[in-house]
Parts: C-alpha cells; sequence; structure tokens
C-alpha cells in the first residue's frame, strides 16, 4: 500500500473534487435543455489511467456509480488517442438506460506536457508512439430529454430495448480534435429534438475539456508522479475507512425484500431481494490483494420482466455503492476504493442483471431505488440506528411530447418528480425532495412555462392523511416521515403524456413498527374537471386544456430507541 503525506492526500482528495465539480458547472452553464440546466440532470467525474473513479461530483449517484461502466466499455472498445472524445450510452455496455448519454475523453500528460494547442491535438502520434495511453480520464454523463424511440421523451412503457430509443455503442464522438459530424447527424436523425440534443452534446464536451485541462494543470504544477500517486492514495483511503467501518458491522446474514407495484405490462409485484452477509476480518488481505469482506447477493429476486423496469448490473452496481457511501463520513473520498472490500453478486437474467433485448428505461429510475430500499431494509437488522425508513422509492417520471403551437417544432419535456424522505433516528424525515438515487431539481414554473406549451396549475407539498388525524409517533413514540409534492400540468396543446412511476399500491415502508408512508397518485383532470386515476406506468394522449396531476408518495416513519421527541 502507498504510504502519502495526510495533508497532501486531503489537499489532492479536494482538487481532484473541484474538477469534477467544476466540469458540472461548465455542463449546466452551457447547456440547452431545461432537464439538464434547471435540474441538473448530470454527472461528472475524473479517472486514473485504469478506469479507476478518482474524483465525483456532487451529482447524481444512479450516473456516478455506474459509470466507471462506461469508461471501461470506452477503454475496451476503442483505441483513444490525444484530441479523442468517446460517445455511448448502451444499457448492455456500461450504460445505464439510453437517454443517458456518457462522453469519455483521455488525457495525456507524460507525452504531452504542459497545455497543448488544438493542432497538438489533432496531430497524429510520432513513429514509435503509437502504444500511448491515457495519464486520465474525464467524463460527462446527461439525460437527454428525448433520444427517439416510440415514445416522447424515450422513457415509455416498452417491451424491448429496441423500442426505447437510439441506441449507441462506444463510438468516437471526436477524433484527433475534430468533431465526427456523420456520427453526430445518425444521432440526430434520430431524436425528436435534433438542436437541442446538439446543444447539450456540446454542453457535455465542453465540460470534459474543461476537465482535461484543469488535469493537465494539476500535474503541470505537481507533476505527473505526485499527483498519480495522490490518486492512488485516495484509492487506499477509500477502502480503509470503508474497511474500518465494516469491521464496526456486526457479523451475520441480513435477509430483506420489497417489491415494485409491476412492470407496466401485467399487474404482478415485482420482488426484489438481497442478503448481506458480514464476515471475516476486514483487514486487508494477505499478497496485497483486495478481500472482499460484505456480500451483497440479489439471489432471489425475480427474473427480468417484460416491461421496462429491468435495471443493467452497471445500475445494481450504482446502487450498493450509493448506500455503503452513505454510511460513511462526507469527507471521506468517493472512489472506486470504497467497493473493494464489497462483493456484488447479481444473477444475469434477474430484474437487477437485465439480458439483452429487455427494455431497462426504468430500471435506472425505478428499479435502482428499490435496490436502495432492499438494501437499507436489510441493515436496519445490522446497524438499526444508522438507517432511516424508506423514502419515497420513486422518481415520478414524467414526459410529455408533442408540437409546440407556438413554433410549430416538436418538443420533448422530461422531468422527476420529488417526494418525502423516511424518517431518520431523532429526526423526522424531509418533505418535497429528491432522494436516494436521484439529486436532481424540479424545474422552475417559469423555466417550464417558457420552454413549453403548459401551465402548471398547481405545485405545493401534498397535505397527508397525518394532517388530519395525528399519527401515534406524532406523540413522541418515533417520527413521521417527509410528505410528498403535488405536480399539476395543463397542456396548452394536444400532446402525448408518459408517467414511469411507483409506490402506488403500497407506501414506502416504515421501521420499528412504525406506519408506512402514503403511496403516490397518477390522475388525468378533464376539462370538464372529471378525474381519472391512472395506473404508475402509462403513455395517454391528452387534449388541450386537460391536467395531469402527480401526487408523490411521502417516506415511511420510524420507530426505535434513538432520542425521543421532545
Amino acid at each position: 500500500m502507498l504510504s502519502i503525506d495526510p495533508i497532501e492526500l486531503e489537499i489532492f482528495k479536494n482538487l481532484f473534487h473541484s474538477i469534477a465539480e467544476e466540469m458540472g458547472a461548465a455542463l449546466a452553464r452551457t447547456a440547452f435543455s431545461p432537464n439538464i440546466k434547471e435540474r441538473r440532470d448530470y454527472s461528472c467525474a475524473v479517472f486514473d489511467a485504469a478506469g479507476e473513479a478518482i474524483a465525483m461530483g456532487d451529482h447524481m449517484p444512479v450516473h456516478l456509480g455506474s459509470m466507471p461502466m462506461s469508461v471501461r466499455a470506452a477503454i475496451d472498445a476503442l483505441t483513444l488517442m490525444p484530441g479523442d472524445v468517446a460517445m455511448l450510452n448502451d444499457p448492455f455496455c456500461g450504460g445505464t438506460h439510453l437517454p443517458d448519454i456518457t462522453l469519455v475523453a483521455p488525457v495525456f500528460i507524460k507525452q504531452n506536457p504542459g497545455r497543448r494547442s488544438p493542432a497538438a491535438s489533432r496531430a497524429r502520434p510520432a513513429a514509435g508512439r503509437l502504444d500511448l495511453r491515457p495519464d486520465f480520464f474525464v467524463a460527462s454523463r446527461a439525460h437527454h430529454a428525448d433520444v427517439g424511440g416510440a415514445y416522447a421523451g424515450s422513457m415509455g412503457p416498452c417491451r424491448e430495448i429496441y423500442q426505447e430509443g437510439f441506441r449507441i455503442p462506444p463510438v468516437h464522438i471526436v477524433k484527433r480534435g475534430e468533431l465526427q459530424r456523420d456520427v453526430l447527424a445518425l444521432l440526430l436523425n434520430n431524436v425528436r429534438t435534433p438542436e437541442e440534443r446538439e446543444g447539450d452534446l456540446n454542453s457535455q464536451l465542453a465540460a470534459c475539456h474543461t476537465g482535461a485541462e484543469r488535469v493537465h494543470q494539476l500535474c503541470g504544477r505537481y507533476s505527473l508522479p505526485r499527483v498519480q500517486r495522490a490518486a492512488a492514495g485516495l484509492l487506499d483511503y477509500s477502502e480503509n475507512m470503508m474497511r474500518a467501518f465494516l469491521a464496526r458491522v456486526p457479523r451475520g446474514v441480513y435477509h430483506a425484500q420489497d417489491f415494485l407495484d409491476d412492470d407496466g405490462v401485467s399487474d404482478k409485484p415485482v420482488k426484489i431481494q438481497v442478503a448481506i452477509q458480514v464476515t471475516g476480518s476486514a483487514g486487508r488481505a494477505s499478497f496485497g490483494k483486495h478481500k472482499p469482506v460484505v456480500t451483497l447477493d440479489f439471489s432471489g429476486s425475480d427474473p427480468q420482466v417484460q416491461g421496462s423496469i429491468n435495471a443493467v448490473e452497471a445500475i445494481t452496481y450504482s446502487a450498493c455503492f450509493y448506500v455503503f457511501r452513505c454510511l460513511l463520513a462526507e469527507d471521506v473520498p468517493a472512489t472506486a476504493g470504497l467497493m473493494r472490500p464489497v462483493k456484488v453478486v447479481a444473477p444475469a437474467g434477474t430484474v437487477v442483471n437485465a439480458q439483452p433485448p429487455a427494455a431497462v428505461a426504468g430500471g435506472n429510475v425505478e428499479t435502482s431505488q428499490r435496490i436502495v430500499d432492499v438494501l437499507l431494509r436489510a441493515l436496519a437488522q445490522a446497524i438499526p440506528g444508522r438507517i432511516p425508513a424508506a423514502s419515497s422509492g420513486t422518481m415520478n417520471n414524467l414526459t410529455i411530447g408533442g408540437i409546440d403551437p407556438r413554433s410549430g417544432r416538436p418538443f420533448a419535456y422530461y422531468e422527476t418528480i420529488a417526494g418525502g424522505t423516511g424518517a431518520r433516528p431523532g429526526k423526522d424525515g424531509v418533505s418535497a425532495v429528491h432522494t436516494h438515487m436521484t439529486n436532481s431539481l424540479n424545474t422552475p414554473i417559469e423555466a417550464l412555462e417558457y420552454a413549453y406549451p403548459f401551465r402548471v396549475t398547481e405545485y405545493s407539498i401534498r397535505r397527508s392523511a397525518q394532517d388530519a388525524e395525528r399519527s401515534p409517533q406524532s406523540k413522541g413514540d418515533g417520527y413521521r416521515g417527509g410528505k410528498g409534492i403535488v405536480r399539476e400540468i395543463e397542456l396548452l396543446t394536444d400532446a402525448d403524456v408518459t408517467v414511469l412511476a411507483d409506490r402506488r399500491k403500497r407506501g414506502p415502508y416504515g421501521l420499528g413498527g412504525a406506519p408506512d408512508g402514503e403511496p403516490g397518485k397518477t390522475a388525468i383532470i378533464r376539462r370538464d374537471s372529471s378525474r381519472e386515476e391512472l395506473p404508475g406506468k402509462i403513455s395517454r394522449r391528452l387534449r388541450q386544456g386537460e391536467r395531469i396531476r402527480i401526487e408523490s408518495p411521502g417516506g415511511g416513519s420510524w420507530a426505535g430507541s434513538g432520542p425521543k421527541r421532545k
């Protein structure tokens, strides 16, 4: 194991993190779509030469934990040279779901010291130097509001991935500094909003350029060997902090299961099951190998389903990464080293490791949330004083597409809608926030109404049954979950409306015998004020003047041995 001064380690931790954060700021500042500019549905990260994550921005957990698999896919599929940028979104090749497009850029230091000119970036490597390997990688991932497919917004109730949108294996989008316009044209000719997609892709390129420049500056200031040593030290430090925490977790096997309401095709609940096995010493294994001491086994989860809630392996890994990262202090760097002591078993062909041609759009947004719920439920048996009740457990995905009468052009709107967090040991839950695998914002009303032919008729914190009838835990026996929100949108033109949501049939679980959270609701309100209740996963054609109303779930309550309410 590398030895590095702790002060230097802290300095480099913040330097790497600031690069990822600045990449995100560049992306948001230049993006075209409200989904990226306003909601911040993007993520950026920095990787070492082996594709191991050494820094992540404070962005989307569902993106960040899975992004290393996209970087690895790009490394394996392509020869990346100076000035190159790879693009991909294939869920079965390191991606998550099709709307999440990832750009991966190599960073060369040894062969191109200091700041490189654009001409140098485009130049072919000198003779005898064709085996150049990048010293670092930077990557940006963003959710594009439409990537084609059968439904506007590319998040519909599909039954196979071919219906979900344009599927991109690892390809060059930039080569030797030159944009590959044939590749770009192929993509833009298969989406509903090509100008917006091109603008957002250029913003991702700008983010990668910013990251590469900052890595060059870092190495120019401190030297490549010192920066590489610090990166390796951060990986080891993260691993050691995780092992130190796991050493305090009681040994044993902890089981839990939970269900998604359905897959959108049948009414059958979809089971996700985990066994968390904590065994042996958390110390480093002999001969320099990184020995796992915790196994997360999802055997027993249901087989992959017909609907779009299948999760690929990268999503399951990402959810596991998120949960175990949350168990540590905030100042522990979020690097690949965190998962060295953790082994994830996700059997192929199950809903947590779906195989082609499964539809997977909802696996990224809905199944990832339920995987988190199941992991936390199991961990509550081992460390009950550290684990909250279930949060809303759904991203309440809403997509609307049609022709904007103001411009005569197609539009595609996408948003995830916040809910309530689960109550925590010693504290009530928080209302009206995005939870767990999503770390985005809601689109501001002003931005939404400016960009789309909509009118927001209600945007409020949801009133729950507990408001009228005080629950037992409000008297001092525990803590209440946070409340969801109401988002009601009136259409000013005919449009296709798609909802991909869960926690409609059963609310988020409470802990310690406390009540569950309130399930969500979805409804259409007609022009005559009549109301039609909808299932959680559906696509409908709405007429001008009709409204779609989302009431998101609240969090579960918590009762246990924590401090009592005063």
